[in-house]
C-alpha cells in the first residue's frame, strides 16, 4: 500500500515513511492511494466477533501489506484492552461509549495504537520527537499512551485556559518523557505551530519529529475499529437497517475514519456530523464553500476548532464532489444553550448523564432521524472530565472514577509560551 499527499504536490510513500513523517513535504496529509474493501463473509460473521478480532482484521486489511500478522496482533490486543458498550438511551437512540480506556476517552484508541505501531517502526532510532496539538482530550490520550515509552518524547500544545481543569491535569502532571506547553491563544493556534515545525528544515535537521494528532494515519485509522463494532453489537440486536451514525466534529479525524470505514463496506445509511458553534463543516455543506474562521470557546471544548485538517482528508474521499458528500452526510449545529438543555433533559427523562460533546451528537441525531432509522450516536468522554459544567446543569456533583481522581492529586507541571512559532521553535532548540 502507497499513501498520498491530499495537497498530491509530494511522491507517494509507504507506511512507515507517512507514520514517522505524519505531513508529507508539501503540507498535505496522507491518505491510502486506495481504500481496500472487506468481504462480504466478515459482515456475515462480525456480530460473533470480539472487538481485538474484529479490529484486528480491519487492520490488516488496512496495514496488512506493510506490517506482519504477529506484530499486528500484539498491537491491537494490547491498545485494546477494553470495551465500546452500546446503551440504549431513548427510542431508536443508542450511545456508542468511547469512554472507556485509561484516559476515559475515544481518543486513547488511536493514541495506544500509534505509540505502539511507532515503536515498532523506530525500534532503531535513539529518539523521537512527538508534537500533538490539543483542544481536550488529544492530550491526556497521546501523553498516557506515550508515557514511559522508551526513546520517545511527547510535547503537548495546548490553549491556556481552554480545556477543563480535570483535562489538563490528565496530561499536564505526568512529567517524565511527557512536556505540557500552554500556548497563550486557541487549538489552531497549537495546531498551526505544530505544523509549522514539521515544514521547519532546522527543526527537522535536529529532531526526529512525529505527531500524534489526527493527522498522523498511525492516530486515525484505528478509529475506524469502533465503527464496526458498533455494527456488530447493532446487528445483534437486529438493528442495521436504515442506521445512522452521529459523530461529534472538532478536528474532523474522527469522522473521517468512520467515512473510511463506510468505504471498506460498512452498512451504514449516512453520517451526521455535529458542530458547535465551530460550525465551518456545516456552513460548507449549506453553501458548498470551506471558509475557516478563528475558532470560539463553547462547553464542547475538544471541537472548537475553526479550520479542521482533516476536511482535506474527507474531500479527497469524495473525490472533492460536494453532492457526493451531501448524500452521505448531513449537518447540524449545537449552541451551548442546546447543550446544556439537553444534558439536562436527557437525565431527568432517561437517566442517562451526557457529557457535552455527547450531547451536541444526542441533539443533532435527535433532530435528524427520519421513520424508519436506527441512530448511534458517540459519546466520546466521561461526563465527570467536565465536573463544573455537569454539576451546574443537574444541580449534583457528577460520580468521578478513580482514576481522575488520581490525577486531580498530581502537581501540575507546565511551560508556558507566546502564541508563536519562533518562540516554541526556540524552547525546543535550547531546552
Amino acid at each position: 500500500m502507497k499513501y498520498y499527499s491530499t495537497n498530491l504536490q509530494a511522491p507517494r510513500v509507504g507506511l512507515k515513511e507517512a507514520v514517522v513523517n505524519s505531513m508529507a513535504p508539501d503540507k498535505g496529509l496522507y491518505m491510502p492511494e486506495y481504500i481496500p474493501q472487506m468481504p462480504t463473509s466478515f459482515f456475515e460473521e462480525i456480530e460473533g466477533l470480539c472487538l481485538q478480532e474484529i479490529a484486528l482484521r480491519v487492520a490488516q486489511a488496512l496495514m496488512g501489506e506493510d506490517v506482519e500478522e504477529s506484530v499486528l496482533r500484539h498491537i491491537v490486543y494490547e491498545a485494546l484492552n477494553f470495551d465500546f458498550p452500546i446503551v440504549k438511551v431513548a427510542p431508536k437512540l443508542y450511545s456508542l461509549e468511547l469512554f472507556h480506556g485509561p484516559t476515559l476517552a475515544f481518543k486513547d484508541v488511536g493514541a495506544r495504537f500509534m505509540a505502539r505501531l511507532l515503536r515498532h517502526f523506530l525500534r532503531e532510532r535513539q529518539q523521537v520527537n512527538v508534537l500533538v496539538a490539543t483542544s481536550g482530550d488529544t492530550g491526556s490520550a497521546v501523553a498516557n499512551g506515550f508515557l514511559g515509552v522508551e526513546g520517545i518524547h511527547v510535547d503537548v500544545l495546548y490553549p491556556r485556559g481552554r480545556v477543563s481543569p480535570i483535562q489538563e491535569m490528565q496530561f499536564a502532571t505526568l512529567g517524565r518523557n511527557i512536556t505540557a506547553i500552554a500556548v497563550e491563544g486557541t487549538f489552531d493556534d497549537c495546531q498551526a505551530i505544530v505544523k509549522l515545525a514539521f515544514a521547519d528544515r532546522e527543526l527537522n535537521a535536529r529532531f526526529c519529529l512525529t505527531s500524534a494528532n489526527s493527522i498522523n494515519l498511525a492516530r486515525l485509522l484505528p478509529q475506524c475499529f469502533y465503527y464496526f463494532y458498533a455494527y456488530a453489537q447493532m446487528k445483534c440486536m437486529g438493528k442495521t437497517e436504515d442506521l445512522v451514525l452521529c459523530v461529534p466534529s472538532g478536528n474532523f479525524g474522527n469522522l473521517a475514519a468512520g467515512l473510511i470505514a463506510h468505504q471498506m463496506g460498512l452498512p451504514i445509511k449516512r453520517f451526521v456530523a455535529a458542530n458547535n458553534s465551530n460550525d465551518v463543516f456545516h456552513q460548507y455543506l449549506i453553501t458548498g464553500r470551506f471558509e475557516p474562521r478563528a475558532s470560539v470557546r463553547t462547553m464542547a471544548n475538544a471541537m472548537d476548532v475553526g479550520n479542521p485538517s482533516n476536511f482535506a482528508r474527507i474531500s479527497s474521499l469524495f473525490h472533492q464532489n460536494l453532492e457526493s458528500i451531501r448524500n452521505v452526510i448531513s449537518g447540524y449545529t449545537v449552541t451551548d444553550e442546546d447543550i446544556m438543555q439537553t444534558i439536562l433533559d436527557v437525565y431527568q427523562r432517561y437517566h442517562y448523564l451526557l457529557d457535552p460533546h455527547g450531547a451536541c451528537a444526542f441533539k443533532a441525531i435527535s433532530e435528524s432521524l427520519k421513520e424508519g432509522e436506527h441512530g448511534v450516536f458517540l459519546e466520546t468522554a466521561h461526563p465527570a472530565k467536565f465536573t463544573e459544567s455537569m454539576t451546574a446543569i443537574i444541580g449534583k456533583e457528577p460520580e468521578i472514577p478513580e482514576r481522575l481522581k488520581a490525577f486531580m492529586n498530581s502537581v501540575k507541571k507546565t511551560v508556558v509560551l507566546d502564541n508563536d512559532f519562533n518562540s516554541f521553535k526556540s524552547y525546543l532548540l535550547n531546552r
